[in-house]
């Protein structure tokens, strides 16, 4: 293991024995609602300004075989771990400003220690862009917590819906990607395939998952339906994704194992949209 994979797993196993003492706390199921909504509003933050926007690079030498794969993980350690976890704290625990603004500081230092270290570089980004950003995260996390503390429906349910099943989707997408290399996505956006998979995964996790969420709120006659429907539409995404040249499939499992997450994601959006819709003091 090199020099900078220490500072990353270190990293993230303080986020999870953070995450950990926030659960013990609170013995909240709310708390962890919280922890992947957070997730997947990160996710769709840099979405925008790391996938397409090329904001900045990780290097926590994780994966030796692409630098963009590697740098991915680095993210991954950012917005899935640190940041959502310390959301998710400051907002159960009902941490006030003084909180929020001692760990905008931390958050800042960190930043700058690793663009010391060379573990971490900007390209057009700055730490003061961070600091504003977390002065809307952290607060909004309070506001989510609220929100989450009430059964949901309607709009809102639809938005928490889609943040929550969203972190699931895209990291069960781009993962195998990454590690096992079972495929890539090819459209000349980008210098390479690394990073045409990283952005177009993007949207591809974010249309599925929205797709999720669309066939869930839908009122079937036959609950079936739903559950042979979106494994035929990933199908069928799938081969036009073949067809126009986009996909290509490394190994014989590829194209069946997005079939199959798809009907797991299916379901786990179904049970969590029951959770939203109860509220959490059914819930307990």
């Amino acid at each position: 293991m090199e020099f900078n994979s220490y500072w990353y797993l270190g990293l993230g196993i303080l986020s999870i024995l953070l995450l950990i003492y926030v659960y013990l706390k609170t013995r909240s199921c709310r708390g962890l609602l919280l922890f992947v909504t957070m997730v997947g509003l990160g996710y769709l933050i840099e979405a925008v300004i790391y996938n397409f926007g090329h904001s900045y690079r990780y290097y926590p030498k994780l994966i030796n075989h692409d630098t963009i794969y590697d740098s991915n993980m680095g993210a991954i350690a950012s917005n899935a771990l640190a940041l959502p976890v310390v959301a998710t704290f400051i907002a159960t625990l009902r941490k006030n400003w003084k909180w929020i603004f001692f760990f905008i500081c931390l958050f800042a230092g960190i930043e700058w220690a690793f663009l010391k270290l060379n573990i971490y570089s900007h390209n057009w980004w700055m730490i003061g862009f961070t600091s504003l950003g977390l002065l809307v995260y952290f607060p909004l996390a309070k506001v989510f917590y609220q929100l989450l503390s009430n059964p949901l429906n309607g709009f809102l349910h639809s938005i928490f819906l889609f943040l929550i099943v969203s972190p699931f989707s895209g990291s069960l997408h781009i993962m195998p990607i990454m590690f096992l290399s079972n495929r890539y996505y090819e459209l000349c956006w980008f210098d390479n395939h690394s990073q045409d998979t990283t952005a177009f995964s993007a949207i591809f996790y974010l249309g599925a998952s929205l797709s999720y969420v669309w066939i869930v709120k839908r009122h079937w006659k036959f609950k079936w339906v739903k559950y042979v429907l979106t494994p035929l539409l990933m199908f069928t995404v799938n081969i036009l994704l073949q067809k126009a040249g986009i996909l290509h499939s490394q190994v014989w499992w590829d194209p069946w194992y997005y079939v199959i997450l798809s009907v797991v994601l299916l379901k786990l959006t179904v049970n969590i949209s029951k959770h939203l819709s109860i509220g959490p003091r059914k819930n307990a």
